[in-house]
């Protein structure tokens, strides 16, 4: 049982109170960006797919998960031009599951060290609570509020200069979560701004920043892409202003233009109709994209993103799922090439390849036995981190892990943080992926590739040393009964398992 308070000093060394709140990954670490991107997701999936929560009866967790979020934001935003950023120090702050290693300083930035990037996504992280809270839960006053600090985060993050990425103010954040921009981060803010305010000033900020920033895409421009995630919320922005602004055709071009490189669609083979075989590796749209092309699929089938992979195949593939299934529910249901890929990423995941393994925690006998994180494995020495202990305390039920190489091959190793750490930003879109199936047509479901897989997971040998052990985080329908579980599984991780004022310190 996870039991008692930790860390209630949080915020004491500036005299602010930033206790609660979510511990990031498989640390003692608190970040707001990519707490601002899951909650982000969180929201957004939930206003989608709303129905599928409701089948799983979990509207009422899911808003209490969402809600552990939000309010630390706000705490996090004690001054209109302050947000802090980050509280612990990723030298010291993992360990066992009692006592949490103390100092635990608390970063900001401000009015004369701004952070652009951060500031913007915080505001859209509240400002799409608030619309999950105003039009789901009917709790005007909490979404209000939640608006109010919105409006201020995104008036900080563009008044504020010079912009600049916020690892400029607060360099302890450089080696965990590090951005390279702040242009797509200020149109973000300004679209969910718009969408919860009806506000329209915020949808013609959105147009001229996505212009100024040239953010817009063409098929012959050869413009190397990045996949969605929380240092990169760029393909996100397409989407969201294709629904938002169907009088901006630019929006919805790019979004397609996206989705079609990074998906490997080609719409001429396809013509609208299946996507590209699970076994490619090298179909691209056109001469130009093929010299700049980004991702491709493994033997398996798995979105592979080079470099943007290599730490958190899964993750990649998730939000590259959940973008491919808004623009083909929401925006047009005819490409139906989005939607085979994204259930085709979502089959992966579940068990649908060759090691036999759903990559979620506690749902099946080939789950992962050895997530990275401090207080499953409650381990002290992190020098022997697989072998201290030899056998993890504590399953993290509903947990995705980083996922499997390449190669298709996953070690199962507590020390591989790569391939085994679990974290806020890894089930976020997970959440979204299993509401969709929930929301389908129940006479068409079939059970989820895990349930039908009952031989061991295969035994491969590592061809290479495991990375070190520094953590850092950088078409099957489903049934009702099944997507019940997971959805309730993984809100239990999200809510209970990593936060948390209720977390790790045992009497």
């Amino acid at each position: 049982m996870w039991r008692s308070d930790s860390a209630l000093s949080d915020g004491n060394d500036h005299a602010v109170d930033l206790v609660g709140g979510y511990y990031d990954a498989g640390n003692y670490l608190k970040f707001t960006l990519p707490l601002a991107h899951s909650i982000g997701l969180l929201s957004w999936g939930a206003l989608e797919w709303w129905e599928g929560y409701v089948k799983a009866n979990q509207c009422e967790h899911l808003l209490e998960t969402i809600q552990w979020g939000t309010d630390w934001l706000m705490k996090a935003h004690p001054q209109k031009d302050v947000l802090y950023v980050q509280v612990g120090n990723g030298e010291i702050d993992n360990g066992p599951d009692q006592h949490i290693p103390t100092p635990r300083p608390s970063y900001c930035v401000n009015a004369t060290s701004p952070g652009t990037d951060v500031v913007a996504m915080a505001a859209s992280a509240l400002a799409s609570a608030a619309l999950v809270f105003r039009k789901m839960a009917d709790q005007q006053v909490y979404a209000d509020e939640l608006v109010s600090h919105a409006i201020a985060l995104y008036d900080f993050a563009e008044k504020a200069q010079p912009w600049q990425i916020y690892t400029k103010a607060v360099a302890e954040a450089k080696e965990m979560y590090p951005t390279d921009n702040y242009t797509s981060q200020l149109v973000y803010g300004a679209l969910w701004l718009y969408r919860v305010t009806n506000q329209t000033h915020y949808l013609h900020k959105a147009s001229y920043y996505f212009d100024l920033f040239d953010l817009a895409l063409s098929k012959t421009q050869p413009k190397e892409l990045a996949p969605m995630d929380w240092s990169d919320p760029t393909g996100a922005v397409y989407l969201l202003g294709a629904q938002l602004d169907p009088t901006k055709p630019r929006y919805q071009r790019s979004a397609e233009t996206y989705l079609d490189r990074l998906l490997l669609i080609d719409k001429e083979s396809n013509n609208n109709n299946n996507s590209s075989s699970s076994s490619t590796t090298t179909t691209t749209t056109t001469t130009t994209t093929t010299k700049m092309k980004t991702c491709q699929r493994t033997d398996d089938g798995l979105l592979w993103c080079g470099n943007y992979s290599r730490s958190n195949s899964l993750v990649i593939a998730q939000n590259m799922a959940f973008l491919a299934l808004i623009y083909s529910e929401r925006l047009d249901p005819l490409k139906k090439p989005y939607r085979t890929f994204a259930l085709q990423q979502l089959d992966y995941l579940l068990g649908k390849n060759r090691m036999l393994t759903p990559y979620v925690v506690g749902i099946h006998a080939n789950s992962p036995q050895n997530p990275h994180h401090a207080g499953a494995s409650g381990g002290h020495d992190l020098v022997h981190m697989e072998s201290s202990p030899p056998q993890e305390r504590h399953v993290l039920y509903g947990a995705v892990v980083g996922g499997p190489g390449k190669d298709d091959l996953f070690y199962d190793e507590r020390e591989d943080w790569a391939q085994s750490e679990v974290a806020l930003d890894y089930n976020a879109p997970f959440q979204g992926l299993v509401a969709f199936q929930l929301c389908q047509d129940t006479a068409m479901v079939t059970d989820p590739p895990y349930v039908s897989i009952h031989a061991p997971r295969p035994a491969f040998g590592r061809p290479t040393p495991p990375p070190p052990t520094t953590t850092t985080s950088p078409s099957s329908t489903l049934p009702t009964w099944t997507l019940v579980l997971l959805v309730l599984s993984a809100l239990s991780l999200l809510s209970t398992i990593f936060a948390l004022v209720y977390f790790f310190e045992k009497n």
